[in-house]
């Protein structure tokens, strides 16, 4: 690494912006994790040096960050891939990415620090003042991001440092000072849109997404940050507050609330017929060629991740039934393949397979919390498979929240499709279609109590339901024909399909 080229304070290459320059040309261009690790030391080589004057801090980090951009930028790309990586491309893709954007964001805030303490040079960097705030903010965007895709707990300081950026911008009367945040950024920013990008992002429940629609949703949001709003006044259409005073996490606006000086609402009303033009474009398996989302991504996905923001301006989801405080101990098998398998052969509870504890449970849905190393393979829209101790059958959920503690233990919400499945081969209908495997096993979910009658709902291997397949099963002695009615959700490694049912006599087609 860089660590063993820095002698004293006149030794240092980063003293002189040229020697600095030159250090910036002779990095390996040809090993984009390796560039990255390097700029990484040079930026907290550069800020931590307190040595240096403000404004030659300043263009260090500029010189570094705005370096690292176009790099940086083809790691996030692998990194949010539509296709899912490994384990081990995932932990290097973050370490790098996650490394980076932590140093970055303590660098723009330590500089920020100095600056608003009126250290010896502030005035140097004045004009570029708001530059300087909107990059910290912006980030601090990207720290929350790769903290949050671990599902990780967030740190109090990226709070901390948004409300001290917020609240000296806004005695500054700078919040809404236009600046270019990067040299050749598309349009025009400010320290009030950064900041609304950030709280707007983390608001919109982002503990329920998958890394990829996290980064999805971050990106459009970035996109449109212009129209989000973030005022000391109260409004009919104020989504989410922020107090700078005692800085926390945004919290859901709750009309009739007791209101704080230095409390902040964040609005996207603006957003919100933008948004809905752009879902009418993706209806159109559209992806509009200005909508900058670092990778190329099918309209489905982005649509998901649309979809996503519009439900949660509307209003954040709703527990449909009450959960009760009750321990209950399940076997747990993760992903559909190890599903279908301990259905198939009919499994009974056993210690000998993972065992949660469950903290409390609902008609619907049911949280459990995983000590620090039991989370392993946990995915928002994975399949869990789970087998109450002295019940013989087995049931399904999905996993839709993820968040860890403080004591690293992580917490996953889930919700029940059903307390109880079987294992049902699937036939084409008419045979001979090609892209389906005949015998493939499915499970074929019960009803739940008011559903409708004539018709079933199936988990199927990703990618097997078609709109125009109909397919043959046989269950409880009977024989079916499924008639497909709509692809309901996908999930991680399978589908979820619903079918009209037709009881059929042996031997009829």
């Amino acid at each position: 690494m860089l660590s063993g080229i820095f002698g004293k304070k006149t030794d240092n290459p980063l003293a002189d912006i040229r020697s600095a320059q030159q250090l910036l040309d002779d990095l390996p261009k040809n090993d984009t994790r390796k560039l990255l690790m390097d700029l990484a030391e040079l930026i907290e080589s550069a800020t931590g040096n307190t040595g240096f004057k403000l404004d030659h801090q300043f263009a260090l980090l500029c010189l570094f960050d705005e370096a690292a951009q176009p790099h940086a930028r083809k790691l996030i790309a692998e990194y949010f891939a539509p296709r899912e990586l490994n384990s081990f491309q995932e932990s290097r893709l973050w370490l790098v990415l996650g490394n980076l954007s932590r140093q970055t964001a303590i660098a723009y805030c330590t500089l920020f620090d100095r600056y608003a303490g009126a250290e010896k040079g502030s005035n140097t960097i004045k004009p570029q003042a708001p530059l300087l705030m909107a990059r910290a903010v912006y980030a601090l965007v990207w720290q929350l991001k790769y903290i949050c895709v671990h599902y990780d707990l967030v740190e109090f300081a990226i709070w901390e440092n948004l409300a001290h950026i917020f609240s000296y911008a806004e005695q500054q009367q700078c919040l809404d000072a236009p600046v270019r945040l990067y040299p050749g950024s598309i349009g025009n920013t400010s320290v009030r849109c950064e900041a609304g990008h950030l709280l707007g992002w983390y608001g919109s429940g982002v503990s329920s997404l998958s890394p990829v629609h996290m980064h999805l949703t971050e990106r459009i949001l970035a996109q449109y940050c212009t129209d989000i709003d973030v005022r000391a006044q109260q409004n009919p259409s104020s989504l989410f507050s922020f107090d700078l005073s005692d800085p926390d996490a945004p919290v859901r606006v709750k009309m009739n609330s007791t209101v704080s000086p230095s409390m902040r609402y964040v609005g996207m009303q603006a957003m919100q017929p933008k948004l809905e033009l752009l879902m009418k474009t993706l209806e159109k398996d559209i992806v509009p060629e200005g909508l900058s989302l670092g990778g190329n991504y099918g309209a489905e996905l982005v649509k998901e991740a649309v979809r996503h923001l519009l439900a949660y301006f509307m209003g954040p989801p709703v527990r449909g039934s009450v959960r009760r405080a009750i321990k209950i101990n399940f076997n747990v098998e993760n992903n559909f393949a190890n599903v279908v398998g301990c259905v198939k052969a009919a499994l009974n509870f056993s210690k000998e397979r993972p065992v949660w504890v469950i903290e409390d449970i609902s008609a619907n849905s049911f949280l459990t919390v995983l000590p620090a190393q039991g989370g392993d393979g946990m995915r928002i829209g994975g399949v869990l498979g789970m087998q109450l101790e002295g019940v013989p059958h087995w049931g399904v959920a999905v996993v839709r929240r993820l968040l860890r503690n403080d004591a690293s233990q992580l917490h996953v919400g889930a919700e029940i499709l059903a307390t109880q499945v079987a294992g049902v081969a699937l036939n084409q209908s008419g045979g001979g279609a090609r892209g389906f495997e005949d015998g493939q096993l499915a499970l074929w979910l019960n009803a739940k109590p008011g559903e409708a009658s004539g018709e079933a709902r199936l988990l199927m291997r990703a990618g097997a339901f078609s709109a125009n397949r109909s397919l043959h099963t046989h269950l409880n002695g009977k024989n079916y024909l499924l008639i497909p009615n709509g692809l309901q959700e996908k999930y991680i490694d399978c589908d979820l399909a619903r079918f009209r049912l037709v009881e059929q006599e042996e031997g009829e087609e």
